[in-house]
């Protein structure tokens, strides 16, 4: 196949007069300049040209989300800083002690604290959500009466629960 190919070649190339040559060398010449130029250079130069054109407003918004994440990470920050109070954390401690599996008998805002009751509680757990509702909603314990029952581990409860003003 490619000795057919380079014989007809051959065949087409030696049937030319020397003008003939030439002119399809220049005209071959000039096809490959044009071919290079429409396929390699000219996308090239349209892409630099759109990127000049465009890079200064895209610096703009990456200045812009730069200075949103920052605001957002400082607001992320002092969000954690402030804990919720009066119904917003009664419903809060609500919320928790379901999510937790203790059933609360009731639970009351009094003044700035809330007070939890609880009847036959595992005494872990509900330590374990004591600490847990401590960290989450920036809470401590003002007071408790807990009373022991025969059940090892359960008890009977009272806690009053406020903001914590420990920073």
């Amino acid at each position: 196949m490619k000795a057919e190919l380079a014989q007809a070649w051959a065949g087409f190339w030696e049937g030319r007069t020397e003008r003939e040559k030439t002119l399809l060398l220049w005209g071959g010449a000039v096809l490959a300049v044009v071919i290079v130029w429409l396929i390699l250079w000219a996308p090239a130069q349209d892409g630099r040209v759109h990127l000049r054109e465009t890079l200064p407003a895209m610096q703009r918004q990456l200045a812009q989300m730069n200075a949103q994440a920052e605001e957002a990470r400082r607001l992320s920050t002092a969000a954690q800083g402030v804990a919720p109070t009066g119904g917003a954390l009664k419903d809060a401690l609500t919320a928790s002690l379901t999510q937790h599996g203790l059933v609360p008998v009731q639970v009351e805002l009094l003044g700035n604290a809330v007070q939890v009751q609880l009847k036959n509680a595992s005494f872990p757990a509900w330590t374990g959500w004591v600490d847990d509702v401590r960290r989450q909603f920036k809470v401590q314990v003002a007071e408790a009466h807990v009373t022991a029952l025969k059940d090892d581990g359960q008890v009977d409860l009272t806690a009053s629960l406020q903001p914590s003003t420990a920073k």
